[in-house]
């Protein structure tokens, strides 16, 4: 064979190498073009105690249909968090879960530790939302193609903080922060959160996670 050939192919015989004889890639993970599907069948008893436990706790909440967007996006058991007596930015389908939790966080850990510590009430919480069809990011080759909890309405990222004292304390802006009550906040409310949720995740786990926590109730028990 020629040189001229070979140096022509080595390009795909590097491609070979590195994914195993051929493209062998995981399809990207996106919801089905024509539109998510609705599943059908009895509510499962987990779902209902659940349902009753938000009830319970005087959480405002609308149960949502399951659905099957595509691509292994399935969210079964979600409901819309309407009031949960703080606001919360962009939280759209959860699953029931993930909402009793998150709702439990926000009002014994976030809450308190906002007027204990930074001495203002807690007004907002800020989001990055909550369901979205797509695989992991942020860990390289190991994780392609391997989906995300938050295309099974089971994870939350959470940026930050809205205080009555008009303060905003942000993820990215404040979590290695020279006042060291808000180092202190943050550290509360990370530790609070790795006692209730599956898996959490800070700045200091990798930059994909520089500016929010994300937290769900898949894998795990993970904390960083």
């Amino acid at each position: 064979m020629r040189r001229g050939t070979i140096l022509a192919l080595l390009p795909l015989l590097l491609s070979a190498c590195v994914f195993g004889g051929g493209d062998k890639r995981p399809a990207p993970i996106r919801e089905r073009p024509s539109g998510p599907t609705t599943l059908t069948g009895p509510t499962p008893r987990e779902t209902q105690q659940c349902f009753s436990d938000l009830s319970r706790e005087q959480v405002r909440y609308s149960p949502l249909p399951d659905r099957d967007f595509g691509s292994g996006c399935i969210v079964t058991g979600a409901v819309e968090l309407l009031d949960i007596g703080v606001p919360v930015t962009n939280l759209k389908s959860m699953r029931c879960p993930l909402a009793r939790t998150f709702t439990a966080w926000v009002r014994f850990a976030v809450a308190p530790a906002a007027k204990q510590i930074l001495g203002s009430e807690l007004v907002r919480v800020e989001s990055m939302g909550t369901y979205s069809c797509r695989a992991i990011i942020g860990r390289g080759a190991a994780s392609a193609g391997r989906i995300s909890e938050h295309a099974l309405g089971n994870a939350v990222d959470v940026s930050g903080f809205v205080l009555s004292d008009g303060r905003r304390i942000t993820v990215q802006a404040n979590w290695r922060s020279d006042d060291p009550q808000i180092r202190e906040f943050f550290t509360v409310i990370h530790a609070s959160a790795c006692k209730r949720f599956r898996t959490v995740l800070s700045p200091d786990y990798n930059a994909a996670h520089h500016d929010h926590l994300h937290l769900d109730m898949g894998r795990g028990p993970f904390c960083a």
